[in-house]
């Protein structure tokens, strides 16, 4: 999937920025436009993930003619990021882990302490819910 950006070009004292408009409040910088580029992809990924985890919607990307004529970036340099589809795969997943029993017995005691499953247990910590506490 692939989201335009605009970006601001760096001098010897400013970082280069980079928007991505689609997201609001997804941007990044970096001393080099390879960092500033780099950081916007990773933004934008966090952005997703935290945008998925709230229930909200994905905004569909804006074409780039659309932001080259939005006055705010006029003497920007527009571009895109490229974003793994796979951020937005919610689907579930069968998977085989092997832990210590002792391990597993503890996993339980706390999946059934908060009233979660086991699953559903590792994932509300592995994505920092509250819920899920240790």
């Amino acid at each position: 999937m692939r989201y335009p950006i605009a970006i601001e070009a760096g001098t010897d004292v400013a970082a280069f920025g980079v928007v991505v408009p689609d997201l609001p409040g997804c941007f990044s910088a970096g001393d080099t436009l390879d960092d500033a580029l780099a950081g916007a992809e990773e933004a934008a990924a966090a952005w997703l993930d935290a945008a998925l985890d709230h229930g909200r919607a994905i905004p569909a990307a804006s074409s780039l003619e659309t932001l080259r004529s939005n006055p705010d970036y006029a003497g920007w340099t527009i571009g895109v990021i490229t974003l793994d589809p796979a951020l937005l795969d919610d689907s579930s997943e069968r998977v085989n882990i092997t832990l210590p029993r002792r391990v597993l017995r503890r996993l339980d005691a706390l999946a059934g302490a908060a009233g979660e499953s086991r699953s559903g247990y590792i994932a509300h910590l592995t994505l920092g819910d509250p819920r899920a506490t240790v």
